[in-house]
């Protein structure tokens, strides 16, 4: 598998060092990595279905982390990398995942790794690590955990997460329509320890909040980092 990095693994907190990553049987897809001087991790960030890595929403998550000490490597599903509006099959999204967590190992050795990613990509991440742990990562981000399809409410898609044993995170907004606020917090309180819930007020599964609410976009994204930074920080108290 190949890791042809355009550039030094070092980079600034504003610039982005654009990687190509060999998915085997999909071909290369593309992917960024920022790394701030003394990063205290690497996060692997899947996009979701509907946007590819660099939609705003992951161009200010990923920036966000920087702010905070964490490098993050965002990476295309093949699919988005070749413009289809239809997502990748389960087995093609699962080695994807993998093949950027190799990735990202190789590029910022030495860094805890945590992988996840916006709605779809988090699932995919979590399907993979249930299937065969992911090598060096030690924990799990959602991003809007798709639990269910608008209208739809149900808890199937949430089965294998009996089968990650790593810390997980979830972050939701209190408005997603795709994850039911009481069926999100029974899946997460039915993980015990390992699973974390912080959840956003207004925020609907683009994270956006309504003006009369109170609330911006921008301060909820700032919680949102808030929140994974700290959570991060702590899993060197869970191993």
């Amino acid at each position: 598998m190949s890791h042809d990095l355009a550039g030094s693994p070092e980079c600034s907190r504003t610039d982005a060092v654009a990687l190509r990553i060999a998915v085997p049987g999909a071909g290369d897809v593309s992917a960024l990595l920022e790394r701030p001087a003394r990063a205290r991790a690497c996060v692997v960030l899947a996009h979701g279905a509907g946007a590819g890595m660099t939609h705003s929403f992951m161009t200010a998550f990923a920036a966000g982390l920087g702010e905070r000490g964490l490098a993050c490597l965002r990476y295309q599903f093949p699919f988005m990398e070749h413009g289809s509006r239809r997502p990748d099959t389960p087995a093609v999204a699962q080695a994807t995942v993998r093949a950027a967590v190799d990735a990202a190992a190789a590029a910022v050795p030495g860094l805890r790794l945590v992988a996840g990613g916006k709605s779809f990509g988090g699932r995919m991440t979590s399907q993979a690590e249930a299937a065969a742990p992911l090598p060096g990562v030690a924990g799990l981000l959602f991003v809007g955990f798709p639990l269910h399809p608008a209208g739809r409410s149900a808890v199937s898609r949430a089965d294998h997460l009996q089968q990650v044993a790593l810390p997980m995170l979830f972050l939701q907004g209190t408005r997603d329509g795709l994850a039911d606020l009481a069926l999100i917090s029974g899946v997460a309180g039915a993980l015990g320890p390992r699973a974390a819930l912080a959840t956003f007020d207004d925020a609907d599964h683009a994270f956006h909040v309504r003006a009369r609410s109170g609330r911006t976009d921008a301060g909820t994204l700032a919680a949102m980092l808030d929140a994974a930074a700290e959570w991060i920080d702590g899993l060197d108290d869970r191993h």
